[in-house]
């Protein structure tokens, strides 16, 4: 099955095309035919093509909404110039969307129909500056395809609604979740759940056997404690805001410091809330760059202060929480690292393993230092009884086996 994989931004579409099947999954066979992305949507859009082979090309086309770039994207991966193979439009034979939020409701992926449609609708105000542009993809594909094309939303929050209420709930009076459903949601679900079932794959180990602590770790930063192959808590909590410092958010902080920071700088709650998105995190600490990659040559090379006060309490928050999940689950067989600072920043991942020795995990500095720019394997010594990995995300891969799944009516794995 030919599956066209969206993730819609509010000027930014990243696509793929994915042949999957059951087959397919089984061999672990899957093929790509195209990825890439659109930017800037609404002028002269900028279009990143990556095709099978790994030749890169980049594009320009004046595209005024995510219909029209949807549009674009349809006619091109169907043409002879995409190099996909594909002829038609009907050889397009499903979408899978990533949705950020599902709220309560949607606790797995499901076929879109208008059900859905008002679902997702019902869940904007949970996640305002995302749910809304999801829908915009959707609706797009409709228009590009033809309402006869199956279309699958992938949710974000799905895979943490095993949470127990000891963790999902916050000390606060609790007709406020029964009123306005305020709780953890968690995000990057789809992340952690494609790192735990790859991981489980390479080490041989059925679903009930996982016990692991997942890192996504890139510009938004989240950690995942999965037990039996479940999630049974995560950082992120209500929005995205909560949990590890990332690349300009703060992470948790006292919830006091909005209304201080609101009187002492003059700033509406709206405003410090944006601050707390916007301009915090790596970014505010070292006043230089929200980028990892750029943090860390300024403290290589210039010995930069708040450069390394920026690495060094981003190192120390991620393995706070590395040993609370070891504490919630009792233990754990691995660690695993992911993300584009997880998977390619080795003085990273050693920074926050260092000080675990007391846990049983003792790194391999020669495949730490190899395993980056994609590449997936074990990174602790072979004696190491608390195992590390590198496991490069996958959602794309997740969202379109999902899509098969829910269309030929199979569980999910």
């Amino acid at each position: 099955m030919n599956i066209l994989v969206l993730n819609a931004g509010s000027a930014t579409l990243k696509f793929q095309v994915v042949v999957t099947d059951a087959d397919r999954i089984a061999s672990d066979h899957d093929a790509r035919l195209i990825r890439g992305q659109i930017e800037r949507i609404g002028g002269e859009s900028v279009i990143t093509i990556r095709a099978a082979d790994g030749g890169t090309r980049t594009l320009t086309a004046a595209l005024r909404d995510v219909r029209a770039a949807v549009e674009w994207l349809v006619h091109f991966v169907t043409s002879p110039e995409s190099g996909t193979g594909l002829t038609a439009r009907g050889d397009l034979q499903a979408v899978g969307h990533r949705v950020v939020h599902g709220g309560e409701q949607f606790r797995h992926s499901v076929a879109i129909d208008e059900a859905v449609l008002r679902g997702i609708e019902a869940n904007v105000e949970l996640a305002p500056l995302h749910n809304p542009h999801n829908l915009r993809g959707i609706e797009a594909a409709r228009a590009a395809l033809g309402s006869g094309v199956p279309q699958v939303a992938v949710f974000d929050t799905a895979f943490h609604h095993t949470l127990p209420e000891h963790a999902y709930l916050y000390a606060i009076p609790y007709p406020l979740y029964r009123r306005h459903k305020v709780r953890r949601y968690g995000f990057h679900g789809t992340s952690h759940r494609s790192i735990a079932y790859r991981w489980r794959t390479l080490t041989g180990r059925a679903r009930a056997d996982v016990r692991i602590v997942t890192l996504h770790l890139g510009n938004g930063c989240s950690a995942c404690a999965i037990k039996g192959g479940e999630s049974i808590d995560t950082s992120m909590g209500f929005t995205p805001l909560e949990g590890l410092v990332m690349g300009t958010r703060s992470g948790d902080i006292d919830a006091a410091l909005l209304d201080y920071i609101a009187a002492k700088e003059g700033l509406t709650l709206p405003q410090v809330e944006a601050l707390l998105n916007n301009q915090s995190g790596l970014l505010g600490i070292s006043g230089l760059t929200n980028d990892m990659r750029d943090l860390l040559a300024e403290a290589h090379e210039h010995d930069d202060r708040r450069a390394r006060l920026a690495i060094d309490i981003f190192c120390y928050r991620a393995r706070k929480y590395v040993g609370a999940y070891l504490a919630a689950m009792g233990g754990a067989d691995a660690i695993v690292f992911a993300g584009g600072v997880g998977e390619n920043s080795s003085e990273i991942r050693r920074r926050i393993c260092d000080g675990l020795e007391w846990a049983g995990l003792r790194l391999d500095a020669e495949e730490n230092a190899r395993l980056v720019g994609g590449r997936e394997g074990r990174i602790s010594a072979d004696d190491a009884t608390l195992a590390a990995w590198v496991v490069p995300t996958d959602e794309e891969l997740l969202i379109a086996r999902d899509t098969y799944r829910v269309i030929a009516g199979v569980e999910t794995a």
